[in-house]
């Protein structure tokens, strides 16, 4: 099979796209930075210079493609200047959808989020929960709105799959959790949330439950393909087991947090503050759980995420080595 990937130069993108290319698919690849994707070149990906925010550079790539996996979008927390997140998360997906159905593509896979659910108060949502008031953060917001356009879609006839992964974690991590990890390892984490939990998936759990959706996933249809719900600390605690390293004395509890949210919130509008100190980052770790029951995806997909210490072994591991 031939596959249209977005966002293949990212975190889970890259894993799809390797993932396809080691099974013996080929790879289109729409990649802003040809020099960034030269691995994915060498493994045999065929490289389209492009953006989902140009309509134009999507149709050569996605001609003849026998499926389409959405998956780019704008991931930041605490980020003063968010102006980019609408026009990636919301306008890109619309773009792609709509050179998708305009290219007769027989299938396709977006990839959207648990976060769509907000902070879901203790409980684990099915794939038919709608939350409908206001989202923690910009990239909570855009890709509610960005979901809600792939539904759209999915009822004009397009054969669309939706997956909706949780916490994303593994070797190579360049996200907040990536950078809290370092910290930890470096002695140098100030303190971690108590009660903020999230459903734990490892990256090339959640690549291969992409390639399970295009394969098996029923169009119209959504898939949680959230792993295991832990709290941070949790990780934290299991990461001071594996490694030797002390997790943080300090504990944050949420009404502690929501304080200090209220606070850097204040401080924001004179003068900027460190992306892990935004009234942003403060607010989505003040005691939230972002957590999705991944039964259905168990059960229609066959996907199987790994337990939690047995993806943090393997991920604390890989960043000591590259410490060294």
């Amino acid at each position: 099979m031939r596959y249209f990937i977005t966002g293949a130069t990212g975190f889970v993108g890259g894993h799809v796209a390797q993932q396809l290319l080691a099974a013996g698919h080929a790879v289109n690849a729409l990649v802003r930075s040809p020099a960034k994707a030269a691995a994915l070149a060498q493994q045999g990906a065929k490289l389209f210079p492009g953006d989902i925010t140009d309509p134009a550079s999507l149709r050569a790539p996605m001609a003849g493609v026998d499926g389409v996996f959405h998956i780019a979008g704008w991931y930041k927390v605490g980020q003063r200047d968010s102006s980019e997140a609408h026009a990636i998360n919301v306008d890109g997906t619309r773009n792609v959808l709509e050179a998708m159905r305009d290219l007769n593509i027989p299938k396709g896979v977006y990839t959207s989020t648990l976060a769509v659910f907000s902070d879901t108060h203790g409980q684990k949502p099915d794939e038919t929960y709608r939350f409908t008031c206001t989202h923690l953060s910009v990239y909570d917001q855009t890709k509610a709105e960005a979901h809600e356009v792939a539904e759209s879609f999915i009822r004009a006839g397009l054969p669309l799959v939706i997956v909706q992964p949780g916490l994303i974690y593994g070797p190579g991590d360049t996200s907040s959790l990536g950078s809290a990890i370092h910290q930890f390892l470096r002695r140098q984490l100030p303190t971690i949330p108590t009660g903020t939990t999230f459903c734990w998936a490892h990256v090339d759990d959640v690549a291969h439950g992409h390639i399970l959706a295009m394969e098996k996933g029923r169009p119209g249809d959504s898939y949680i393909l959230a792993g295991p719900c832990h709290r941070v600390t949790e990780f934290f605690d299991m990461a001071a087991e594996i490694t030797g390293v002390p997790a943080p004395r300090l504990r944050m509890p949420p009404a502690m947090m929501k304080f200090s949210a209220a606070l850097m919130g204040l401080i924001e509008q004179v003068a900027p503050v460190p992306e892990s100190y935004s009234s942003e980052y403060l607010r989505i770790n003040a005691g939230v759980t972002y957590m999705g029951d991944n039964t259905k995806a168990r059960r229609e997909l066959g996907y199987e995420p790994r337990p939690l210490r047995e993806g943090a072994e393997v991920t604390l591991k890989y960043e000591m080595e590259r410490m060294k």
